[in-house]
């Protein structure tokens, strides 16, 4: 055996016993509270949900014409499931029949246990409906509620859409089209831009009682937070009990912990001393980001900075490590989050390289948060169409918070994925993406890498640093760095710069000062910037 000739060559060897630890599932019926309700917790919806107060309605732009698009084809695969989900769809009363002029095609996306999910592409009828402004709150908005609690139940309700009617006079605009025949859907589906808002509305008025109280609600996300367990159990009953009164069915699963998210400064408190000058050049990088909040930054990473000068050799000293234990204090401890408006557009810049994904995420020229990853090793093979798309998703997922419900606009420095939404033909992978996508309110712009100055550098330079932190134990299940921060590149800095030198652009900052009509403004870091 392979392991007897290491030992015999005076390897160190580890005996390890494996043994199956897999929890019991706990039944609804096992848990104090909840097993009095256990009516509220289905394992499936049984039919149409009851006639609400709140019901989902499609309005469109004036002079919209009925949009019918042809059924995608299908592998045989997908045939059989679209013939077995639409007779499951059609007899618990989602979906009937329909001979609406409206049509959109269905495809299938993969989910993660295997199985496929019937999408319908309404990415054309978004297009042409007017969007619902109902406020989505941001969820650390909500979470400030909970200061001083201990006690949390997180309540995720069952295929929550499924649980609203649509419109007896909107149904036929949800129709879509397959090689059986057309249907309509009589419950609000997925994929349609206003869902969100409107599932909010209809959750904030069953708990409107008990908001900022002990309960916070997110679409279809329902918290019940408490400072005592006696003091919970009685808000879980409540709960539990409005639910059942409602006729809302939840599903029956284990909860997870609220905690601080420890990724934000894990990137500089685990960041190892540095042992040659590519490593120094790595952690003065991500760092120099933060410069502007710490106030004699040059001064303090002096020691450090002089190791990259040329001819000069790699010996790190006393000076150096007080240097580098200094920053790494003052970095966890500056104050720079910048924080969003809502209300306001978001934009987010994407890219990829072969190492690894950077986005960073700005609202009126100021950078809110910015955020890396490295690739996974199936992701390596992705071709660059895909991995660019990779880019935007991993964005739109880790900025979820802030983009879900806002406008935002993406630009990335591939071209192609400026006309996706309009893509016909998408592979699996592209057509899962897509159904994310589509709960976004967003626009994919192109813009040229070199513009691209600070995702470039995330998904490229900072990898280095990166990889070293990882091989210590994986850390995250993607492996996500994040940090909020407001980031000014050193070539934008440089412009600025230059522009004080220049007597023409000088006049035109006059102008601007002066409120004289110019076709330039000042931006926020004081640089002369043509107007939108």
């Amino acid at each position: 055996m392979s392991a007897q000739r290491y030992l015999r060559k005076g390897y160190e060897a580890y005996l390890a016993y494996v043994i199956n630890t897999k929890e019991v599932e706990k039944k609804v019926e096992s848990v104090s509270v909840v097993c009095k309700f256990a009516d509220v917790f289905l394992e499936e919806l049984l039919g149409l949900p009851p006639v609400r107060k709140v019901e989902f309605g499609i309005d469109l732009i004036p002079g919209t014409a009925p949009i019918s698009i042809a059924p995608y084809r299908m592998a045989p695969a997908e045939v059989k499931e679209l013939k077995s989900q639409l007779q499951e769809l059609t007899d618990k009363g989602f979906v009937r029949p329909s001979f609406s002029p409206w049509g959109t095609p269905v495809l299938f996306v993969k989910k993660k246990d295997g199985s496929m999910r019937l999408c319908v592409d309404y990415r054309q009828l978004n297009k042409v409906t007017i969007k619902n402004k109902y406020p989505l709150p941001r969820i650390d908005d909500l979470f400030d509620q909970l200061k001083g609690a201990t006690w949390f139940s997180k309540i995720d309700l069952r295929s929550g859409y499924y649980q609203l009617r649509v419109k007896e006079s909107d149904v036929p605009k949800t129709s879509f089209r397959t090689r059986y025949a057309h249907y309509e859907f009589l419950v609000m589906p997925f994929g349609l831009t206003n869902a969100p808002a409107v599932f909010m509305d209809l959750m904030n008025r069953i708990f409107q009682p008990y908001l900022d109280k002990f309960v916070v609600v997110f679409i279809d996300d329902i918290l019940i937070y408490s400072k005592d367990e006696t003091e919970h159990a009685e808000h879980l009953m409540i709960v539990l009990q409005t639910l059942k009164n409602k006729q809302l069915y939840a599903k029956f699963s284990k909860s997870d912990g609220i905690r601080v998210d420890p990724s934000k400064i894990s990137a500089i408190v685990d960041w190892k001393p540095p042992k040659n000058v590519t490593e120094v050049r790595s952690f003065l990088g991500l760092a120099g980001y933060y410069r502007r909040f710490v106030n004699g930054f040059s001064i303090i990473a002096a020691p450090m900075t002089s190791l990259l000068q040329k001819n000069v050799k790699f010996e790190w000293t006393k000076k150096c490590q007080q240097s580098f234990e200094e920053l790494k204090k003052l970095l966890t401890e500056a104050p720079v989050l910048v924080q969003p408006e809502s209300g306001k557009e978001f934009v987010v810049y994407s890219d990829a390289s072969r190492n690894g994904l950077g986005c960073v995420l700005m609202q009126e020229g100021k950078v809110v948060a910015y955020a890396s990853r490295r690739l996974k090793s199936h992701e390596r093979n992705y071709p660059t169409h895909d991995l660019e798309l990779a880019a935007i998703v991993f964005a739109l997922k880790i900025w979820r918070h802030y983009l879900y419900g806002e406008k935002c606009r993406v630009y990335t420095d591939h071209k192609s994925l400026k006309y996706l939404m309009s893509q016909k033909d998408l592979n699996l992978r592209q057509r899962r993406w897509l159904e994310l996508l589509k709960d976004y309110e967003l626009v994919i712009d192109y813009h040229p890498g070199k513009a691209n100055v600070v995702a470039d550098a995330l998904s490229r330079k900072l990898l280095f640093a990166l990889r070293a932190m990882n091989t210590r134990l994986k850390v995250s299940d993607d492996g996500s760095i994040l940090a909020e921060l407001r980031a000014r590149p050193m070539f934008l800095q440089e412009i600025c710069e230059a522009q004080k030198n220049d007597q023409d652009l000088q006049a035109k900052r006059k102008q601007c000062e002066a409120d004289t009509g110019s076709d330039f403004r000042i931006s926020s870091d004081d640089c002369l910037m043509f107007k939108n």
